[in-house]
């Protein structure tokens, strides 16, 4: 497969984008890379909840150093 028919495949899937890296999202992720033990994509699903003012739910042990940061349900 080649990277263009790989990019083609994936518009394809039934996957919905909802919301585009802007310049504020990739700003706050970077902040939270640099302060908290995540993974990059980790940062980026804690800044869109902390953009978005969203409840962000979890079963994930990593983001115990995120409460006080974001509105965190956990799952059990």
């Amino acid at each position: 497969m080649t990277f263009g028919s790989g990019c083609d495949a994936v518009g394809q899937m039934p996957i919905n984008i909802v919301e585009s890296a802007n310049f504020e999202l990739v700003r706050r992720a970077a902040a939270f890379k640099a302060t908290k033990k995540l993974s990059y994509a980790d940062c980026f699903a804690a800044a869109l909840a902390k953009l978005r003012r969203a409840e962000f739910v979890t079963g994930d042990p990593a983001f115990k150093t995120m409460e006080g940061e974001l509105k965190i349900s956990w799952l059990t």
